[in-house]
């Protein structure tokens, strides 16, 4: 048997000294990365438009609610005091002025231009022709309205009329009416 030899040495490393591996610290979330800002910038935009649209129908429905309530107001009236050339008359003139958010110049027209405006909402012919007939009711003081059937056709025409989007005349009208 071979005894050892307390003169052979140990076995020598062949390489480098090596220590253990060491994981770099996680990556911080902020500041977050530049696909984010891009994502939080779309986000904020779309939240800003969505609010000015919604701002604007509620704007839109606050202003026909007054409308449609001012209608039931002189169909309330008509009822209680059976004035039927009041009624004509009234539903006239919230029917121009529900016309100028199509046309500005609807409170002053007449005849063709008048009728021309009326169709550009799509009713029935019964109701186009009932709204025609509000000009001259207004003049006679007879007791011949057909008040149910005026109030509707002035309420559908209105309803219709205010999801239409307004011409930019009308609003470049309002809007100097209102700052001038």
């Amino acid at each position: 048997m071979i005894a050892a030899t307390a003169d052979v040495p140990a076995a020598a490393p062949s390489g480098p000294v090596l220590r253990d591996i060491h994981l770099p610290l996680a990556p911080s979330w902020w500041p977050p990365a530049p696909g984010w800002w891009v994502l939080a910038a779309l986000l904020l935009i779309a939240l800003v438009a969505w609010g000015l649209w919604y701002r604007g129908r509620r704007r839109r429905q606050h202003q026909l609610a007054r409308v449609l309530a001012e209608l039931d107001g002189l169909l309330l009236h008509y009822r209680q005091h059976g004035d039927a050339p009041r009624l004509a008359a009234g539903l006239h003139q919230l029917l121009r002025r529900a016309a100028r958010r199509l046309d500005p110049a609807a409170a002053q027209q007449q005849g063709a231009a008048w009728q021309a405006t009326l169709a550009r909402v799509a009713l029935p012919a019964p109701m186009q022709a009932q709204l025609l007939a509000l000009e001259q009711q207004m003049y006679r003081n007879d007791q011949s309205i057909d008040a149910t059937a005026s109030a509707l056709a002035v309420r559908r025409w209105i309803e219709r009329s205010w999801r239409q989007a307004p011409t930019s005349d009308s609003l470049h009208t309002r809007r100097s009416a209102r700052h001038g």
